[in-house]
Order: C-alpha cells, then structure tokens, then sequence
C-alpha cells in the first residue's frame, strides 16, 4: 500500500490523509454550523415572500414554477432534475475534486479552496439572510423534500445564497480547464447552467438565489485565483 501510493497519489498517503480530513473536517462543522443558524421561521418565510415578490415585480412571471410544470410532464427529465439537485452538490463537487487531486494536482489548492470559500460566504448569507425555498411558500410548487433525513440533516431556511449554483459554476469552470477533451470541455460549459435549471425545477431555488450563488462563485474564484491573495490561501506544504 506504500508502495501503491508512492506510485499514484502525488504526495504520499499522508497529504491524502490530510485533504481528507480539512474536506470532511469542514463538512461536519459546516453542517452544524447551518443547522444552529438562525432558524426564524417568521424571518425566513418573510425573506423568501419578498424574493418571490421582488422576482414577480420585476418579470411579472414565475419561471420556477414553470419549469416545475414543464418538468413533471416528463418523468426522465423529471427523475434528471432530481437527480441533479441531491447529487451536484456533494456526489458531484466530491468525485470532482477527487479527480483533480489526483490527475491535474496543480489546480487542486486553488480549487479546493474556492469550494470552501463560497461556502463559508454562503453559510453567512444563511445566518445574516435565513430565506426560505419557493417549495415552502405555498405558492404551487409540489414539495417533495420532505423525509426525515432532511429535516434532520439541512437547514429548511438555507436558499439564499444557492451554493448549488454556485458550487456548479465553480466546478464548471475549472474542470472545463483542466480537462483535454473536447466533450469533456462541452460537458463541463453546460454543468453549471443544467444545475441551476434543475434547483429551480424542483422548487428549491429562485433565480435570483441563483443569480446571488453564482455572484458567491465569482467572489470566492476572484480571491482565491488573484495573486494578491494567494498567501492567505497558501496550502502547507510536507
């Protein structure tokens, strides 16, 4: 096993062991960090009434519901969109990583740490915002997120910022950098866009909570890729 990982791990079992435990490390503290967030239904409710009311205002249409109606006429695209929303977000941005660590190592600092950072900027929107998804406001969209595991596991108020979007573009733009292949850079171009059509079809974001998650993505890659910065994200190294 030495031996294997002298061979196909870039720096030994030991950084993997370090990664590893910085990934799952922040995950756990993130995760009660959301869910000891500001939880006021009250606010939260208010806040998602008022993005509902800003959007209809300003488009005098409800797109999200729209693509939900568009959507459930069609069970493939209907199981896609689901699909997307429950993996994007921790299946995909886990083997993504994972894959950049070990074959394009060069960009996996920057890029993890762009991850991190948007969800750092994100669980503030969560604690400073708590705004509650189209599918709880009773505004027609069917709600089918409601099993224990989620009520135990996720914060029911966490909508705005999306960090799916902004999650999506992040990975979006940097596997569409690192990889060779015309197909894979295609791929990768289109990710970010179907991610934010499938949260918004399943009724768990606005567009402008899109819009604020990919406004979180530009910000986290604009500090962590910008030379001025990079001393305050510089990994340490073995």
């Amino acid at each position: 096993m030495v031996a294997a990982g002298r061979r196909h791990l870039p720096r030994g079992w030991s950084d993997l062991g370090r990664q590893l435990a910085i990934w799952f490390g922040f995950a756990v503290l993130y995760q009660l960090a959301r869910g000891l967030a500001d939880r006021n239904p009250a606010k939260a409710f208010d806040n998602g009434n008022a993005v509902f009311a800003f959007e209809v205002h300003l488009t005098h249409r409800l797109y999200e519901l729209t693509f939900q109606n568009f959507v459930d006429q069609r069970h493939l695209l209907s199981a896609a969109v689901s699909w997307t929303y429950w993996n994007s977000e921790f299946t995909v941005v886990g083997l993504t990583v994972l894959f950049v660590y070990l074959r394009r190592h060069d960009a996996f600092i920057r890029f993890r740490n762009a991850i991190l950072l948007a969800n750092v900027i994100g669980l503030l929107g969560y604690v400073l915002m708590p705004t509650a998804p189209p599918r709880l406001l009773d505004l027609g969209f069917v709600d089918s997120h409601r099993d224990g595991f989620v009520s135990l596991a996720a914060n029911p108020y966490a909508a705005m910022p999306s960090l799916h979007a902004a999650d999506a573009l992040i990975v979006g733009v940097v596997m569409f950098a690192v990889c060779r292949s015309r197909w894979a850079k295609a791929f990768w171009v289109v990710w970010p866009v179907w991610v934010w059509f499938a949260v918004m079809a399943t009724g768990n974001h606005f567009w402008l909570d899109c819009m604020a998650g990919i406004g979180v993505a530009v910000l986290a890659m604009a500090i962590v890729y910008h030379d001025r910065f990079r001393p305050l994200f510089a990994a340490r190294r073995a």
